[in-house]
């Protein structure tokens, strides 16, 4: 079988998938002795959701040995690495109390590097993860987050603290710096021009319309002249618009171009995919059944195409529709929320790498939250395809904004992520022809975007 024609391959030890952590482990260690501090000088009762966790935990032996068993056996396996100094909660009880503070905390922008010469380090996006990087990547911490209960309890928590990211309170961390803490405003001179540098350096086949000296206004709506620029909470910013021009769609009229449903570095092509594979082994091999969650339509893809992109922390979490056509069906499947494929881990022939879940991108398009997107193309060489969102750890709020029957144009929105976003694939039935537009190298280690609605592909005859 010819599963893919381009490896997702590169460098990941130094590297957190489109800088939803730090490159630099101890910009974490500092964050999480932060956010223990904060915890111990300012206790909180357990909010009910997390009670509700925790006694779930000790009312059950065998979960309570495996989520035990997943921390300890992180701090011991870490210590026969080079990355022993890297921090992790050491036990459950730790992890309960550093979970229930980050539920009053929205996602900080970091800098590191001494005062007056300091450079963006990334942002703590997904805190949560970053608890877990290498309790997850254990024999323990696959049980754990492959249990259905406890994934279901995660979504409690979550959902209670995405109540907290769209309130008005989650917009400090847009105005407050923390320079103690190497935290900038999000809404700083820094911050924005990193963003803009982001949007800039984006490809696509058209000149990118962001002029050089653009400011952010100009790049995305919101309002200047307002403190917060308009922006109603920590999720208003992160799901921000870009400005009419900012994104054209390349030949609107022509339904033999699909262009980029979001803003995203490639990652890999697969032809020739099976309906059912071992998705859970090292070369992570697409299962469509799987992905699709055993949907009807499902068989119509077996041995086609599967075109897969992963999002940048900074970046534009909204998707578009990469073709004309019909919406067929659009539903969100709950899927796994912290769970990586074990040879990323600690048991990487290669080595333990603290980025194992970025490397389990493959992986998780069967077994995390993501939405299911059927399109019929008006481009009858193109037929029914499908458009996949895939939210990773607390990234799994996926909102889909149309409806079955719905007539879409290229460019037309589907839905978004909320806080942050992931990975997306495309995926096509065996039979269609396609060109694909190669911008940059994939990988993981793919440098730029491709910019939302610009051209991906052209469909053959």
């Amino acid at each position: 079988m010819n599963q893919t024609n381009t490896t997702a391959t590169g460098s990941s030890r130094v590297q957190h998938l489109g800088g939803w952590l730090p490159r630099n482990p101890q910009v974490i260690e500092q964050w999480t002795q932060k956010v223990m501090k904060l915890a111990k000088r300012n206790p909180k009762p357990l909010l009910p959701e997390i009670a509700t966790f925790k006694e779930m935990v000790y009312s059950d032996p065998v979960l309570y040995a495996n989520v035990q068993g997943m921390f300890s056996e992180a701090h011991h396996l870490k210590r026969t690495t080079p990355l022993d100094w890297e921090p992790e909660p050491i036990n459950f009880e730790d992890f309960i109390i550093l979970l229930n503070a980050i539920m009053y905390t929205a996602p900080e922008a970091y800098q590191t590097g001494a005062l007056g010469n300091q450079s963006p380090a990334g942002m703590i996006g997904f805190p949560i993860n970053a608890l877990l990087a290498w309790p997850m990547a254990t024999n323990y911490g696959y049980d754990v987050f492959s249990n259905a209960l406890v994934n279901q309890q995660f979504k409690k928590i979550l959902n209670y603290w995405s109540t907290f990211l769209v309130s008005p309170d989650s917009r400090y961390v847009l105005i407050e710096n923390d320079p103690a803490e190497d935290v900038i405003a999000w809404l700083s001179p820094k911050a924005q021009k990193e963003m803009l540098q982001v949007a800039k350096s984006a490809l696509g086949v058209e000149p990118n319309p962001i002029s050089q000296d653009a400011t952010f206004s100009e790049v995305f709506q919101c309002n200047p002249n307002d403190p917060y620029y308009g922006f109603k909470s920590w999720d208003d910013f992160f799901t921000r618009l870009f400005c009419e021009s900012v994104r054209p769609v390349t030949a609107p009229d022509n339904d033999a171009i699909i262009v980029n449903a979001c803003e995203s570095a490639p990652l890999q092509i697969a032809k020739n995919v099976a309906l059912s594979d071992k998705f859970w082994l090292k070369g992570q091999p697409y299962s469509l059944e799987n992905m699709l969650n055993f949907d009807a339509l499902t068989p119509q893809f077996e041995g086609g195409t599967v075109y897969q992109a992963f999002l940048s922390a900074l970046s534009y979490h909204r998707w578009h529709s990469p073709v004309n056509g019909t919406i067929v069906k659009a539903y969100v499947v709950n899927g796994s929320y912290y769970l990586e494929n074990l040879d990323q881990g600690f048991y990487n022939p290669d080595g333990p790498d603290a980025a194992g879940p970025n490397n389990s991108q493959a992986f998780l398009t069967a077994v995390a939250t993501r939405a299911v997107i059927f399109i019929q193309a008006d481009n009858a060489n193109i037929g029914l395809m499908c458009v996949m969102p895939v939210g990773m750890a607390e990234v799994s709020s996926c909102e889909i904004t149309v409806k079955a029957g719905q007539k879409v144009k290229k460019g037309d929105e589907l839905g978004m992520f909320h806080f942050g976003g992931s990975t997306h694939c495309l995926i096509f039935r065996p039979g269609v022809k396609l060109d694909f537009n190669y911008y940059e190298n994939m990988g993981l280690d793919a440098p730029d975007n491709i910019r939302v609605n610009t051209q991906i592909a052209t469909v053959l005859p």
